[in-house]
């Protein structure tokens, strides 16, 4: 921390607060300026009182961090890339995947039949969506609990990992019993609680940026999981909340890269939930290779006008396939490799 001492401040009022970081566990390095004094104080803040309260003496004008507070997650503690196993596959490094599905679990016809044709056209992981949480309570929330065994089928036939979300402490056991992979949902993606009680299972979390979350909120909760022994995160971008009408969310690519820049973790786009419509998928999927994303997230449905939620940004199959075929020359001049996919 930094301790940005008034100006023209007293011999006694710097001592003063020598001592004060002194008893909170630091050691203090004077920096006399003409005008103003500075602080700098040396030790861990992750296992010390911060000194953020000094603030509130008369003689401080300010307190700055200088230590990042996610720091299990930087690219200063952990400089090489977090490789993630799922299956046989590894998420991170040189590796790129393309996770798809439905927006929410159907019916058993609906999840093999999407699944089985977005692995043909080059989906490495399955999603859908059990439990889902929606802004009204009379829209479709999901089949809940059973939608779970449809997950299950799906992935024992197709021999690929699913991915679906979690919404409470008490849905965990059942979804993990299920799920390769753990979605935390923008909703959920500052519940804290649920965030440290997902991470115990020790499962890889795709961890969803929230509604309106900084960049920093965002990767400070992943430090949450990671601080509980579950270095298997991957950050998701999916869009933020702004004043922006065009599209369902503003998809923050410079997050992408900022995300990448400063931690060792993978880092996913769905840019269907960012986009809210079809038309510019393609683009936004394009965007999130070119900025470092080691992979994206699209909803698929057999047929995406008898969805029960989100049927406007789903794409059919055969569109889908399209999506892949177009986005292979751009992952590959990204230096990245596309995971071949599986024939079923």
């Amino acid at each position: 921390m930094i301790i940005v001492m008034n100006a023209h401040s007293r011999d006694e009022d710097i001592a003063m607060v020598e001592q004060k970081v002194r008893e909170l566990g630091y050691e203090p390095h004077t920096i006399r300026g003409e005008v103003r004094t500075v602080v700098a104080a040396v030790g861990d803040e992750s296992v010390k009182t911060s000194l953020e309260s000094l603030a509130t003496l008369d003689v401080v004008e300010t307190v700055m961090p200088v230590q990042k507070k996610y720091t299990l997650i930087s690219r200063e503690t952990h400089p090489d890339p977090t490789i993630i196993r799922v299956g046989d596959m590894e998420i991170g490094g040189g590796a790129f995947h393309i996770v798809a599905g439905p927006c929410s679990v159907e019916s058993d016809v609906q999840m093999l039949e999407t699944a089985r044709r977005v692995v043909r056209a080059g989906a490495t992981i399955i999603r859908g969506g059990a439990f889902k949480p929606r802004t009204s309570p009379y829209s479709f929330q999901g089949l809940g609990v059973e939608g779970l065994p449809i997950l299950a089928r799906t992935r024992e036939e197709l021999h690929v990992p699913v991915i679906t979300e979690v919404l409470r402490e008490s849905d965990i056991e059942a979804v993990a019993s299920v799920a390769d992979v753990l979605q935390i949902g923008a909703r959920n993606a500052m519940n804290y609680a649920l965030l440290e009680a997902v991470a115990d299972t020790g499962k890889p979390i795709l961890l969803k940026r929230g509604l309106a979350a900084t960049i920093n909120e965002w990767l400070l909760a992943a430090e949450y999981m990671v601080k509980k022994g579950n270095r298997n995160i991957i950050l998701c971008e999916r869009g933020i909340r702004t004043f922006e009408t065009e599209t369902r969310n503003t998809l923050d690519i410079s997050a992408v890269a900022i995300a990448k820049q400063e931690t060792c973790l993978p880092v996913f786009v769905d840019p269907s939930h960012a986009a809210g419509r079809l038309d510019i998928i393609h683009a936004l999927s394009k965007a999130a290779i070119a900025a470092g994303a080691d992979g994206i997230m699209v909803e698929v449905h057999i047929k995406p006008e008898e969805a029960l939620s989100d049927g406007s940004q789903q794409f059919r199959p055969d569109v889908f396939g399209e999506l892949v075929e177009q986005l292979e020359p751009y992952i590959r001049a990204a230096g990245k490799q596309m995971i071949s996919a599986r024939v079923v």
